[in-house]
């Protein structure tokens, strides 16, 4: 699993409901990212921070889009 860092530019361009999308396989991957190291299985631990950021920018980017209402 590689995980690349997501700019804020490209989250802006996506819709509501593929930010959704998005969020939910972060979510995934972040479980699957805290099992590998539980069990020892992880190269870079630094994935698991690098995902956790990259939830909070959709979380942001979303409730962005929530109280702008022409958007």
């Amino acid at each position: 699993m590689v995980v690349n860092k997501m700019k804020a530019k490209e989250i802006r361009s996506m819709t509501a409901a593929d930010l959704e999308a998005k969020l939910t396989d972060l979510k995934k991957d972040l479980f699957t990212l805290r099992m590998q190291h539980a069990t020892n299985q992880l190269d870079n631990p630094a994935q698991i921070a690098a995902v956790k950021k990259d939830i909070a920018r959709v979380k942001t980017i979303l409730r962005e889009k929530a109280l702008r209402p022409e958007a």
